[in-house]
């Protein structure tokens, strides 16, 4: 039998010549650990769906980022698990919340972390919407004062950048004309740009108590099985002044990832989610996969489809296989 010329394998051979030619790059500085603020002080419990993740009380936040910036990993992004609702969210831009307190005490303590806040108020809303709730309907236009005070508290306190996931139309502009407006024009905006009704959501949702009380999100979280409507949300928040977008989840939109980065020119997030999280940790736990060949493989598929930042929960463990 003739072979062509060129064997692929001869460039396979060993280590050190696959690292020569590999084409995708994946190292801790692309990584954002997200955590869980709650309450309190003392508290670090375990979330059961969410394998080695915490609600962490600030004291354990601040030990939390020390160990993630010692690591090398940039950013963090806050996620705030409030101990009361309202139907205003009025935790969410309280200056003594949740996230507010925890923001000041790790810029406090480990002042070169870029701390990112999401800025959404599902969380804080007793039915658990990401809107202010008119006659069982969401009102877009009624929650963007709610969503920029938020963002404007949260920068108050100290966040680096803001990152508003609620996908109310026109959010965008709201905040960085509240943030500019009050000062607060160096504070970034990372918007959740494309961000799909997904499956994938259910651990996080256990884990900050935020699952909508009635019917779902597919009003105003994008349709899965669209993808022009992605380029379009982008151009509107690129217009409205983003200086990151993201897409979320990552996994099932590897595609959005790489149309995006084509498209357009702004820094790319993508976000690892729970559900991808907790599905490789509950196939591994079964044996059906190896733990962290499966982190790897993921961590590095998001990067080739083009995403700049990774937001995912195996963070510190991925920054500890790069580290070797």
């Amino acid at each position: 039998m003739m072979f062509p010329e060129y064997r692929a394998r001869r460039v396979r051979k060993s280590e050190g010549m696959r690292r020569l030619v590999r084409e995708t790059s994946l190292c801790v500085d692309n990584l954002v650990l997200p955590l869980f603020t709650v309450p309190g002080k003392g508290v670090k419990k375990p979330i059961d769906s969410m394998p080695g993740c915490f609600h962490l009380s600030a004291d354990y936040l601040v030990k939390a980022c020390r160990e993630a910036y010692d690591l090398g990993i940039p950013a963090v992004i806050l996620f705030g698990v409030p101990d009361k609702k309202d139907p205003l969210a009025t935790g969410a831009y309280a200056k003594d919340g949740v996230v507010q307190k925890a923001v000041a005490e790790v810029k406090a303590k480990v002042p070169e972390l870029v701390v990112i806040t999401d800025v959404c108020l599902c969380a804080y809303m007793d039915h658990g919407h990401c809107g202010v709730v008119e006659k069982g309907v969401v009102d877009n236009d009624a929650s963007l004062d709610l969503l920029a005070r938020t963002a404007v508290s949260h920068a108050e306190a100290g966040a680096d950048v803001v990152a508003p996931s609620d996908m109310m139309d026109g959010r965008v502009a709201e905040i960085r004309e509240a943030l500019d407006d009050e000062g607060l024009s160096n504070t970034a905006v990372l918007s959740y740009a494309v961000k799909y009704c997904s499956a994938f959501y259910g651990p996080f949702r256990d884990a900050a108590h935020s699952a909508p009380g009635f019917g779902d999100r597919s009003t105003y979280q994008m349709d899965p099985a669209n993808s022009r409507e992605a380029l379009r949300e982008a151009a509107l928040d690129i217009e409205e002044g983003a200086d990151i977008l993201m897409v979320k989840p990552a996994l099932p939109y590897l595609d959005i990832v790489r149309l995006l980065a084509d498209e357009t020119d702004l820094p790319l997030a993508a976000y690892n989610v729970s559900g991808e999280f907790s599905m490789i940790h509950a196939a591994a736990r079964m044996g059906w996969l190896d733990l962290e060949r499966a982190m790897m493989e993921t961590l590095v598929s998001i990067r080739r489809a083009g995403a700049d930042m990774i937001l995912t929960y195996f963070a510190v463990q991925a920054a500890k296989v790069l580290g070797r």
